[in-house]
């Protein structure tokens, strides 16, 4: 019997990365996404497409959140990136996912909660730390006893490490979405190029043979 497991996935290259992992390890997966009202629609459809391309089920948890409103940083170089705390660190947004995707969990039954947090060059953000998960993981033993082990593969990898292992998975550049200030055009959602999340994924895709 297969371990059934709940895939925190937003369409982006880490948490594609991240489900494509489990099933490689012959999980019984459930991709499940968080729409909390965020800017980036094209994640969603993107995830959505995923899915479809690798016949994995896809679920959407809705999330009425009056969030704070976040200063996106743009062009930036990748050795300013991590340097301090990012303006567009949105707090709780991480912990919310992880009680949201472990209740998910709890309550289907499943025994892994997979997230594709990583820290090496996202040390910008706090919830993406090694420190954060092991404090969490500590927190949901309490919250919800023998319940989902959290695991979090790409956490000690760099960007061109997760791009290397998405290529050797079968996902190319153009296949996952990282933006977080899309542009609306005719032929839909288009990347900004400017902004961290862009500047990685580019970062990443060029380096991956490195």
């Amino acid at each position: 019997m297969s371990t059934k497991a709940v895939i925190l996935h937003s369409g982006g290259l880490d948490s594609t990365t991240c489900l494509l992992l489990a099933l490689e390890k012959g999980r019984e997966i459930i991709s499940l996404g968080i729409d909390y009202g965020q800017k980036s629609r094209a994640e969603l459809e993107y995830a959505i497409k995923l899915c479809d391309r690798f016949n994995v089920s896809r679920k959407v948890l809705n999330v009425s959140w009056d969030k704070p409103n976040r200063t996106i940083p743009k062009d930036r170089k990748i050795n300013e990136i991590g340097k301090d705390v990012s303006t567009a660190f949105l707090p709780g947004r991480n912990a919310l996912f992880l009680v949201l995707g472990c209740a998910e969990a709890a309550g289907i039954g499943a025994s892994e909660v997979w997230i594709g947090i990583n820290s090496i060059d996202y040390s910008g953000y706090p919830d993406c730390r090694p420190e954060f998960l092991e404090q969490f993981k500590k927190m949901m033993q309490l919250a919800i006893p023998k319940g989902p082990k959290i695991i979090a593969p790409l956490i000690s990898l760099t960007k061109p490490e997760i791009a290397k292992e998405a290529y050797r998975l079968g996902i190319r550049q153009g296949d996952t979405w990282s933006c977080y200030r899309p542009k609306t055009t005719e032929n839909g959602f288009v990347p900004c190029g400017k902004c961290d999340a862009c500047i990685l994924h580019k970062y990443a895709w060029e380096n991956i043979t490195k």
